[in-house]
C-alpha cells in the first residue's frame, strides 16, 4: 500500500500535538513551575491513539495488514482498545480487543460504536491472580486460530515507545531544552521508553520519575490487589528496561482519586487514575525539586471514563471509606484569584 494511503489523514491527523499547560493553582506556594501535557485532547482521548495509529500504519505499510482482510487482535485495559478500534474504523479493518471486567462500560461501549468485537475474560491467573496473563493468553488463541490475524503486541513492540518519542518532542519544543523533571505514569511502558529514549538520546538534563501503582510488578515489587485500570501492570512488559527512569514513584489507588479529585478543584481538569497518580508522585518528590525547576507531567487520557469510579462519591466510600480530601487546602485558599 502506498505512503500515501497510510499517512494519517482525517480524523487520524488530529493524533498528536496535544496542549502543555502550566499548573499554577495545583500548588500555588510551590517552588517550581509545574506544566501538563494534556493528552486528553487526542481525538480518542488518551495517550494511547499515538500508539495504535503508529503500530498499524506501519503494519499496513509493511504490508502485514490488508484493510479488508486482516484481523487486529489486541488485550487491553481500555484506552489503547479505544485507540486502535478508531485507527481500525478509518482504515477498514476489522478488530477484536480482550478485555476484563475492570473495564469500565462506557470504554467497551466507545470501543463497539467504532465497530470493535470486545471479548470480556473472566477469570484470573491461578499463579498471580491478576487478569493480564488471561487477556494475554486469549489474544494468542484467537491470533492462532483466525485467518489473517495479527497482533500489534503493545507490550514487546518497539513502535509503542517509538510513537513517544514525538511526544517528548512536543514537550522539548514548548520548553526549550527541556523540563527539570518529567513524571510519566506506567503501563506498558510505552510512554515511558519513548520519552526516555527521546531524552538519552538527545543528551537532554531530564531527570525522569515513573510513576507505578502499589500492587504493580513493573519495577520489581509484590503483586498485590489494583482498583485502577491502566496504571502498572501485574506483568513486568517486555518494553520495561531498568534504566528507563531516574527514580520511581509507587502511588495507592486512594492517592490517585485525591489528585484527580485537585485537578478537577483547582485546575479545572477532569484527568483519569493515572494522572491523579503523577499529581500525588509530584506532592510526593516535592522536597527533592530544587527551587526554579521546571516539571512536565504526562496526562495520559479524560476523566470522563471514571465518573462511575474515582469521581462518583459512593464509589470512593465504598472502596476507601471514605472521600479522600486534596491536600494543602490552605494554601489554595491563600492562592490570589
Amino acid at each position: 500500500m502506498s505512503s500515501a494511503v497510510t499517512e494519517p489523514g482525517g480524523v487520524l491527523a488530529t493524533i498528536g500535538s496535544t496542549p502543555l499547560v502550566e499548573l499554577t493553582r495545583l500548588h500555588p506556594a510551590a517552588r517550581f513551575r509545574t506544566y501538563a501535557k494534556l493528552e486528553a485532547h487526542n481525538p480518542g482521548g488518551s495517550m494511547k491513539d499515538r500508539s495504535a495509529l503508529e503500530m498499524l500504519r506501519e503494519g499496513i505499510r509493511e504490508g502485514v495488514l490488508v484493510p479488508g482482510r486482516s484481523v487486529v487482535v489486541e488485550s487491553s485495559s481500555g484506552n489503547l482498545g479505544i485507540g486502535l478500534a478508531q485507527v481500525c474504523a478509518y482504515f477498514g479493518l476489522r478488530f477484536i480487543c480482550v478485555v476484563d471486567p475492570r473495564t469500565n462500560e462506557q470504554n467497551i461501549a466507545i470501543m463497539r460504536t467504532f465497530g470493535a468485537e470486545v471479548e470480556v475474560v473472566t477469570g484470573t491467573d491461578p499463579v498471580t491472580g491478576e487478569y493480564l496473563p488471561v487477556r494475554i493468553r486469549r489474544v494468542r488463541e484467537l491470533v492462532a486460530t483466525i485467518d489473517h490475524a495479527y497482533c500489534p503486541d503493545q507490550y514487546n513492540n518497539p513502535l509503542n515507545p517509538r510513537a513517544h518519542h514525538q511526544t517528548m518532542r512536543e514537550i522539548v519544543q514548548a520548553l526549550p531544552g527541556g523540563p527539570d523533571f518529567l513524571f510519566c505514569a506506567t503501563s506498558s511502558c510505552g510512554t515511558l521508553r519513548g520519552c526516555s529514549e527521546y531524552v538519552r538520546a538527545n543528551n537532554l538534563p531530564v531527570t525522569i520519575i515513573a510513576v507505578d501503582a502499589e500492587g504493580s510488578a513493573i519495577f520489581g515489587r509484590p503483586v498485590g490487589p489494583r482498583l485502577i485500570p491502566g496504571h502498572g501492570a501485574s506483568v513486568p512488559p517486555g518494553l520495561f528496561r531498568d534504566d528507563l527512569a531516574d527514580a520511581v514513584v509507587h502511588v495507592e489507588d486512594v492517592e490517585c482519586v485525591r489528585g484527580c479529585r485537585a485537578l478537577a478543584a483547582r485546575e479545572a481538569i477532569l484527568a483519569g487514575g493515572s494522572s491523579g497518580a503523577i499529581v500525588a508522585a509530584l506532592e510526593e518528590m516535592d522536597e527533592r525539586i530544587p527551587s526554579g525547576a521546571s516539571c512536565a507531567l504526562i496526562f495520559p487520557d479524560r476523566g470522563e471514563r471514571y465518573l462511575d469510579t474515582i469521581y462518583n462519591d459512593d464509589w470512593v466510600e465504598a472502596h476507601f471509606g471514605a472521600i479522600p480530601q486534596p491536600r494543602d487546602r490552605a494554601l489554595m485558599e491563600a492562592a490570589p484569584c
